[in-house]
């Protein structure tokens, strides 16, 4: 078994600003690497809820890099537990998480914290933008949380937002976006610091049907490009109609994985 290790220890990767040029995966540098970016290993985390027992139990499932997988399963199967604890935003009561071969679920809270700004990508349901900031700004943020040096920031924005078709509306304030434009958006903030994981929550949920498939199309397009490992939780079926690995879940337990 991968011992815990430091966030250094994983892979780096070259930053998004030559998104449009596809290339191969790298090899993760880590000697226990099997080629699946996200490992969850009898994963249990319970706590009560409305005086019953709730959460996930014994789940246990592998994502491999460059994949499109989503957890399907109606309201409170486990979903967003699930993700929670892949995105390092809770720890398991049994069981381990791995990324990209690695043990991170042992980590101490400060390297976790680095874990998720540096290597993962969160896209929100309700977008979460800043209202203040127009779209640049929006995605150059957690680049500049990272310390890249304002220019190259710009920069690697600016190609984000370029890839999600949103290049015209980079100064435009979330405001002033619709609906699918504003996901793009956050798609773009996610990708900006080159992630090797993005975890969506419901993406489709605030989009009607005309931006629900491309938005989806888009994410299967990126992760065969770049080899960008995405873990989406939905209950629409267009979303899961185009994954490529689905883990059904229900009463927090995974009961079909194809």
């Amino acid at each position: 078994m991968v011992g815990a290790v430091r966030p250094g220890n994983l892979e780096s990767r070259a930053p998004l600003g030559a998104i449009r040029q596809a290339t191969p995966p790298r090899a993760c540098i880590a000697s226990g690497y099997t080629g699946f970016m996200l490992q969850l290993d009898c994963i249990t985390r319970a706590y009560e809820l409305g005086g019953e027992r709730a959460g996930v139990f014994g789940v246990s499932l592998e994502v491999p890099r460059g994949c499109l997988a989503v957890l399907a399963g109606p309201s409170g199967s486990g979903k967003t537990t699930l993700l929670q604890l892949a995105g390092l935003l809770d720890t398991p009561d049994e069981g381990e998480v791995r990324l990209g071969g690695e043990t991170v679920s042992a980590l101490p809270e400060r390297a976790r914290c680095d874990l998720r700004l540096r290597r993962l990508g969160f896209v929100f349901q309700a977008f979460n933008l800043v209202p203040v900031l127009s779209a640049l700004e929006n995605v150059m943020l957690p680049l500049q949380l990272q310390g890249v040096p304002e220019p190259e920031a710009r920069l690697r924005a600016q190609a984000a937002l370029e890839r999600v078709g949103l290049s015209d509306r980079a100064h435009h304030r979330p405001g002033q976006l619709s609906g699918g434009q504003q996901q793009r958006a956050a798609i773009a903030r996610a990708l900006a610091p080159d992630p090797l994981l993005v975890l969506a929550d419901e993406p489709t949920a605030s989009l009607d049907h005309a931006h629900g498939g491309p938005l989806m199309d888009l994410l299967a397009e990126l992760a065969a490009e770049r080899g960008v490992t995405f873990l989406v939780a939905s209950h629409d079926p267009s979303v899961i109609a185009r994954a490529h690995r689905v883990f059904r879940l229900a009463d927090g337990r995974l009961v079909e994985a194809t």
